[in-house]
């Protein structure tokens, strides 16, 4: 059964993306829009800071996204080891590109990055097919 479920699952992406270009684009080309969420918390007590994040969009996010990308200020919250919600202050960076394994790779290494060098448990990353015209 659940192989049936996963052959089925497959299937469908794959007619989806033969499909996915024409009727939802209408002229815009088809891409991937990446959100990477960034909490400022560090495990420490202490807080990435503005100048350690802009240097970080710098080094490690734009080279790699060079033809543009959006930084939002955000408040998160998740559940701590002891189960209580813990509230945090956040970047969220929006890039839209082309949908490739590169680019997927490099969104991912960025993740990695990110949660090495400023001791982050996790860094999110949501990954949609989307459109864009610009």
């Amino acid at each position: 059964m659940i192989r049936r479920l996963l052959l089925a699952g497959l299937l469908y992406l794959g007619a989806a993306g033969s499909a996915w270009a024409d009727p939802l684009c209408d002229g815009a080309r088809p891409t991937l829009s990446a959100q990477l969420l960034f909490g400022l918390s560090r495990p420490d007590g202490g807080r990435v800071s503005n100048r350690a994040f802009d240097r970080f969009l710098a080094e490690r996010i734009t080279p790699r996204f060079a033809d543009g990308l959006t930084v939002f200020a955000g408040r998160g919250q998740w559940h701590g080891p002891d189960g209580r919600v813990v509230h945090e202050a956040a970047r969220i960076v929006l890039i839209v590109t082309e949908a490739t394994p590169a680019a997927v790779a490099a969104l991912r290494e960025i993740q990695e990055d990110y949660r090495r060098r400023f001791l982050q448990g996790a860094v999110g990353l949501v990954l949609q097919r989307s459109c864009a015209q610009f």
